[in-house]
């Protein structure tokens, strides 16, 4: 039992009632086949367990009724289980770490406190050891090899997004660009280094304001996203320039400007023809989101297919490692979002439905956004009962989350939800979520 929550992870719940009933796996398999009228292996339960799947709402309805508990309790139970699995999949390599350890609110680095809130613990984020503040140590020279430890040690806390929220991450990225600016500032160096550092400076002020974006901290995002394009710019990296331009084009929809096309646009011709593959693909993405968005449906249709073309074109060659998660499927799901915003379900659902097959509950929080916009789609089909399903699962993938986005697409999923209260699922779902 995690002692700090007072909730067993549902594995290890499941096994403590599954042994209490004096059943084994097989035989607890066949009860719930009974139950649902269909057969269900016994490795479905075995996963469960292990915490290789997590089981869904509609079989922890079954085995509440099973066990003779309630589902509430297996609910919390799953949550926990999530919890405890992006801790475990945000652990980087073996080697020199960066621990960690959480305590009273406060983050410690190698043990120093640096302020970041956490619900939990990350021992080892397989983070290099070294740290832009302990480069000055010895002097003041900085020398060429420097731009590429930063690089590395940046990349490994890029990857933390995946698995934890911008409300847990953004005091551990803005320090991380205080103290690389610092060195810049401090330092000694040859002009090429000086390029590198700025290259490093603008990644990391990236990362910075997409934390403080997805922790609701908008003001704080525009001004780490205008630092992000001065130091690319002065860098001399136009696909970064791209990106940064791309991303205060989100930030634009998200607030509600109307300057999120002009910025979208800019960001693709700044990359140019020349950027690889992949950052075509996403930036091009991103333009089409703010053409979707401002209804543009013929512009959105252009720049979803330039998208499609790129990403088929990207080979797995060099790319810059701030775009490390753009693939097909990622593409393909900003396709399915561009048709759900539109209004055209029928083009938004098999899209979003099969490439959201192939994706992870372990990153709950971008399944959980990428799920209400399948979820508003089937809406608009007026399929109510089956968006009232999703809509589920996107409350249970925000629980612990430490982001206001997907509780925000929740709320938004709930009040169109609303004038269908009269039948019982959605009703159901509605007494859930009151506060």
């Amino acid at each position: 039992m995690n002692e700090s929550d007072g909730v067993e992870p549902i594995g290890q719940l499941l096994r403590r009632l599954r042994v209490a009933s004096g059943r084994t796996q097989e035989q607890l398999a066949g009860g719930l086949s009974t139950r649902r009228g269909y057969p269900l292996e016994q490795a479905t339960v075995s996963r469960w367990e292990t915490h290789e799947r997590l089981p869904d709402p509609a079989s922890r309805a079954l085995l509440a009724a099973e066990f003779g508990v309630p589902e509430e309790e297996l609910r919390r139970a799953v949550a926990m289980a999530r919890r405890l699995r992006r801790g475990k999949h945000a652990k980087g390599g073996q080697g020199d770490r960066l621990e960690i350890r959480l305590g009273n609110g406060h983050a410690q680095e190698n043990g120093q406190e640096t302020g970041m809130y956490r619900r939990g613990t990350i021992a080892g984020a397989g983070l290099a050891v070294v740290h832009p503040s302990s480069l000055l140590a010895s002097g003041r020279r900085i020398g060429a090899g420097v731009p590429g430890q930063l690089s590395r040690r940046t990349a490994r806390l890029r990857r933390l997004d995946d698995f934890i929220g911008g409300g847990d991450t953004y005091a551990m990225y803005s320090g991380e660009l205080e103290a690389t600016t610092r060195l810049a500032d401090e330092g000694v160096y040859s002009e090429a280094t000086g390029r590198g550092l700025r290259g490093i400076i603008a990644e990391q002020a990236l990362l910075a304001g997409w934390a403080a974006y997805d922790a609701g901290r908008h003001e704080a995002a525009r001004s780490h996203y205008m630092t992000a394009l001065a130091a690319s710019r002065t860098a001399g990296d136009a696909a970064l320039e791209g990106n940064a331009l791309a991303l205060l084009a989100y930030l634009e929809w998200a607030v509600g400007g109307s300057s999120g096309v002009a910025f979208a646009t800019a960001a693709y011709e700044a990359a140019g023809a020349g950027a690889p593959p992949v950052v075509r693909a996403l930036l091009a993405d991103r333009l089409a989101w703010q053409h979707a968005t401002s209804g543009n449906a013929r512009e959105a249709d252009h720049a979803l297919g330039v998208a499609q073309e790129a990403i088929h074109e990207h080979d797995g060659g060099p790319a810059p490692d701030w775009a490390y998660w753009v693939d097909r499927d990622e593409i393909a799901i900003m396709t399915g979002r561009c048709w759900a915003e539109l209004r055209r379900p029928l083009r938004a659902i098999p899209t979003l439905e099969d490439a959201l097959g192939r994706y992870d509950d372990i990153r709950a929080r971008d399944k959980a956004l990428y799920l209400s916009w399948l979820a508003s789609a089937y809406l608009d089909a007026g399929e109510v009962e089956h968006a009232t399903a999703i809509t589920s699962r996107v409350l249970d993938l925000s629980e612990g989350l430490a982001s206001v986005r997907p509780m925000g697409r929740a709320r938004m999923l709930l009040g169109r939800l609303e004038p269908h209260r009269a039948l019982a699922p959605v009703r159901a779902l509605l007494e859930r979520a009151k506060p």
